[in-house]
């Protein structure tokens, strides 16, 4: 867990090697115990678990926080979801680009328009 609002390194796509999951975080007792941890502990990622990105529910319970992670071992999620069961659940799902989507079906790149 542990949304955050400190500036992490950009992980740009070129970057990307592992699988991409989206993880849907719900926080138990609402947002303020899970930035103070996150304040004092960081992300306490084990190592091969990489975070890319997240946003938080735009509401006032801000109690949802959604991440956009990256592994090669979903196993990873596990240990990761230990350290901050106390203070939330999480849901993990695997995702790929719009990009690989479009391949996958065997359609070129996607234009901005």
């Amino acid at each position: 867990m542990g949304c955050s609002t400190l500036r992490q390194t950009v992980v740009t796509a070129a970057t990307l090697q592992g699988m991409l999951f989206m993880v849907i975080e719900r926080f138990l007792h609402g947002p303020g115990p899970v930035y103070e941890r996150a304040a004092t502990s960081g992300r306490m990622l084990p190592d091969g678990l990489l975070y890319v990105d997240s946003w938080v529910v735009d509401d006032d319970a801000l109690d949802r926080c959604f991440q956009l992670m990256e592994t090669d071992d979903p196993s990873l999620f596990d240990v990761w979801a230990a350290a901050w069961a106390d203070l939330g659940t999480i849901e993990v799902i695997p995702v790929l680009t719009s990009a690989e989507a479009a391949a996958r079906l065997g359609h070129g790149p996607l234009s901005s328009a």
